[in-house]
C-alpha cells in the first residue's frame, strides 16, 4: 500500500480556494445570463459548441463531450432548448439511427443578444483580476490539466 501524499498547508489552502471560486464563478455566471437573457449557463455552453460547429451541428454525442457532461444530460438541455425554439433536432445522414442537434436562426441570435452580458461578467469575475502574466499562467495551467484529466479519466 502506498502512502498517502497529503497536501501541505499551502497546497490545501490553494485548493480550497480554487474549488469556493470554481463554484462562485459558476453560480455566478448562471445567475447573470438567466437574469439577462432567460438562459443557464449549461445552455448557453451548448449554443456556443453549436454555433462553433460545422453547419451549426453536432451528434448528441459530440455534444456532450464538448460541454463535459452526460449524453442524458444534454438530451434533457437539448429538449430546453427545441421547445425554446433555439435548436432542432435533425436525423444523421450518414446513421439513420443518429440524431444531431442543430442551431437555429432564433438560437443564433439569442446567442448574439447574450454574448455581450456574459463576456462582460467573465471579464469582470476572471480577468480584470489578472495581470498578462497571470492570464498566460492560468491558461498553461488549466490546459496542462484539462489535457492530463482527458487523457487520465
Amino acid at each position: 500500500m502506498t502512502k498517502t501524499r497529503w497536501l501541505s498547508d499551502d497546497e490545501q489552502r490553494t485548493w480550497r480556494a480554487y474549488l469556493d471560486s470554481t463554484r462562485l464563478l459558476m453560480n455566478a455566471l448562471d445567475r447573470q445570463l438567466t437574469r439577462d437573457s432567460g438562459m443557464s449557463l449549461t445552455d448557453y455552453e451548448l449554443l456556443v459548441a453549436l454555433s462553433e460547429a460545422p453547419g451549426r451541428r453536432l451528434r448528441m454525442r459530440a455534444l456532450a463531450d464538448a460541454v463535459v457532461t452526460t449524453r442524458s444530460g444534454v438530451t434533457r438541455a437539448i429538449s430546453r432548448l427545441v421547445d425554446a425554439g433555439w435548436v432542432r433536432r435533425v436525423e444523421c445522414d450518414e446513421d439513420k439511427r443518429g440524431t444531431l442537434a442543430e442551431l437555429t436562426d432564433a438560437g443564433a441570435t439569442k446567442l448574439a443578444q447574450a454574448s455581450p452580458g456574459h463576456v462582460e461578467a467573465v471579464r469582470s469575475y476572471v480577468f480584470d483580476l489578472l495581470g498578462p502574466q497571470d492570464v498566460t499562467r492560468f491558461g498553461d495551467t488549466y490546459t496542462a490539466m484539462r489535457t492530463h484529466l482527458l487523457e487520465n479519466t
